[in-house]
């Protein structure tokens, strides 16, 4: 619930939130010890890898939100599909 209400006020880059702690989980199980900094480091690198190819892409800078967008939905539908088989 915490974590639902995080991603909505932050909005814009909501995507994260959702995407990057389930990467995480997905490399190194649900260990807590190694999950946490692993999510933080993961976020911080998606960001700046968004943040330079929203800057890079085009003449105008992208806005971020469409670029998270396009990599977390495709995921997401991915997990979801994923957890709805086993």
């Amino acid at each position: 619930m915490i974590v639902a209400c995080a991603v909505s006020i932050c909005g814009i880059i909501g995507w994260v939130g959702l995407l990057v702690p389930h990467i995480a989980r997905l490399l190194c199980g649900s260990e807590n010890t190694r999950l946490i900094p692993l999510t933080t480091v993961l976020g911080a690198v998606f960001l700046v890898v968004i943040d330079s190819l929203s800057r890079t892409l085009a003449s105008e800078q992208i806005p971020i939100s469409i670029l998270t967008s396009l990599v977390g939905a495709p995921f997401f539908i991915y997990i979801l599909r994923k957890n709805t088989r086993n």
